[in-house]
């Protein structure tokens, strides 16, 4: 495995420990404590086992066309959830992932089955922030769950960042971001998202395990009728075995969907 580096000589990877356990057929990734950070059904390895993980593939449904997402930047590798479900079910995106721990590819390969760089994948050691103000490349889809060993976001969960991955999203592109919907810092944590987004944004109501999932829109906003979503959610499950109806009967609950379409 060959991995593109941005450490600088100021930069410092994470010092905590990597710990892998196992129970009742799934495999878990701990960051030196019981905390999950990420989960592989061993029996599965390629199907997403968190429902956080999930809920984070549903700007599949609002995808304008077939060949979206053709660019996707995924920061934070953690357990390569996404990325293996990505890599094996959208041939036509290509994927870079930035990681700041140069301890995590080579685990996440040995215990979670990230499959090898190749033209598809490419792995880029740094700070997720850092890589995006610096680049000038345009993403369809930026998926962003990087979270440290004390469940702190750091540069990620700042106004900055989220302007830095607006200016960045391609036409008709799309955030995509893991939050924690149970923390006293949610609220102004969602804020500086809305504020970056100018309004177009989708927060999904916590999960059982607090994870809110939060989707930004485009500047000329969302509108889809939630019969094509529901189509266009049972083809995904037909073709990828994910199932995102019970995410979409969750936003109906949670009032995203006056009139039968979801808008943000």
């Amino acid at each position: 495995m060959t991995l593109s580096s941005l450490f600088g000589g100021r930069d410092r990877p994470p010092r905590h420990s990597i710990d892998v356990s196992e129970a009742a057929g799934v495999r878990y990734l701990h960051f030196g404590s019981e905390w999950i950070q990420g989960a592989m059904r061993v029996a599965r390895p390629y199907a997403l086992e968190l429902e956080y993980t999930r809920e984070m593939m549903l700007p599949l449904l609002l995808a304008p066309h077939a060949a979206w997402p053709a660019r996707v930047l995924v920061i934070g590798l953690g357990a390569a959830s996404v990325v293996k479900f990505l890599h094996r079910n959208c041939p036509q995106s290509r994927l870079t992932v930035v990681e700041i721990d140069p301890r995590m590819p080579a685990v996440a390969a040995m215990h979670f089955r990230l499959p090898d760089e190749d033209d598809r994948l490419q792995i880029v050691i740094g700070d997720g922030a850092r890589y995006v103000a610096a680049s000038d490349q345009r993403w369809d889809l930026i998926l962003v769950d990087g979270y440290d060993h004390r469940a702190r976001a750091n540069a990620l969960d700042s106004e900055t960042f989220h302007r830095d991955c607006r200016a960045r999203l391609a036409y008709e592109g799309r955030a995509c971001l893991n939050l924690f919907g149970r923390t006293r810092g949610f609220k102004a944590s969602a804020r500086r998202l809305l504020d970056a987004y100018a309004g177009h944004a989708l927060i999904l109501p916590s999960l059982d395990e607090g994870n809110a999932i939060c989707v930004t829109g485009t500047e000329l906003g969302t509108r889809v009728d939630m019969i094509t979503l529901r189509q266009r959610a049972q083809s995904l499950r037909s073709d990828t075995g994910l199932n995102l109806l019970p995410t979409l009967s969750r936003l109906e609950q949670a009032g995203h969907c006056p009139a039968g379409e979801l808008t943000f």
